[in-house]
């Protein structure tokens, strides 16, 4: 058994959105690192190609593509750029998301429509529009991935009041499990994450407040934030060899937080 092939994502095509920043940004440095051709999308492109030469500096193959994943032309966007740019994606990492916070008693009929757009729409538009690519690159022995970022928050009702949030994120975990059904026979695998509490945009108001903050991390039991090396090595591990096997799952990356729930 070669453990380096076993675990190996070099020479794959990738493709995450929201790449820019936060989860993303973890797993598009950790897949360019470990030698993939990575793409990434975002909605800002100054934001968006300084992320791109910081993360080939190093020589790695990052390009971008700017989208806004709340619209269905973001969505064409996408597809049509990187169907003239590559004959294969092996992995597609729906990552984008957007959330709104307020209480129940306040929690506005706007904040529904583009969350639910941006976290459940457009991941099965954009799988649906890469088909070709994704079948292409799939294979028994190498089949194709999409990865689904989800959330811990959608198993759980301890939780920020993030209603759309939450919703969506529970929805696009059962999308995965029913995208898997469906793909399996054509060998590409569909997966979701289930991250806990990571640094990004969408947490910094909470991690920057001290009482906050650590009000969090004692509802942790690991005691402490997701790292870059925690996401993108679960990621890294099921779109390699040795997750060639695992597809419909849902797998929390979460500190311990639904065992202590």
């Amino acid at each position: 058994m070669d453990l380096n092939s076993l675990y190996s994502v070099a020479g794959k095509t990738v493709l995450i959105t929201g790449g820019v920043g936060g989860i993303g940004r973890m797993l598009s440095e950790g897949f360019a690192a470990a030698g993939a051709r990575v793409w990434i999308t975002g909605r800002k492109p100054d934001a968006l190609a300084e992320a791109v030469a910081q993360l080939g500096a190093g020589g790695a193959f990052v390009r971008g593509i700017v989208a806004d994943l709340g619209t269905a032309e973001g969505v064409a966007v996408i597809v049509a750029e990187l169907t003239a740019a590559e004959r294969r994606l092996d992995v597609l990492v729906n990552n984008a998301g957007q959330t709104w916070g307020a209480p129940l008693e306040e929690f506005p009929a706007r904040a529904w429509s583009p969350v639910m757009t941006v976290n459940v729409q457009a991941p099965f538009m954009l799988a649906q529009g890469l088909l070709p690519l994704l079948e292409a690159a799939a294979s028994d022995e190498s089949p194709a991935r999409i990865i689904n970022i989800g959330s811990v928050y959608a198993e759980t009702t301890e939780v920020m009041k993030a209603y759309s949030y939450t919703a969506s994120k529970a929805a696009i975990h059962q999308l995965t499990r029913v995208m898997a059904h469906d793909l399996a026979a054509r060998r590409i695998l569909c997966n979701a994450i289930a991250p806990g509490l990571f640094p990004s945009k969408m947490t910094g108001f909470v991690l920057k407040d001290a009482a906050a903050r650590n009000a969090l991390l004692k509802s942790i039991p690991l005691g402490r934030t997701g790292t870059p090396d925690d996401i993108a090595g679960l990621a890294m591990f099921l779109c390699s060899r040795a997750g060639s096997y695992i597809t419909g799952a849902i797998i929390p990356i979460d500190g311990g937080i639904l065992i202590a729930h």
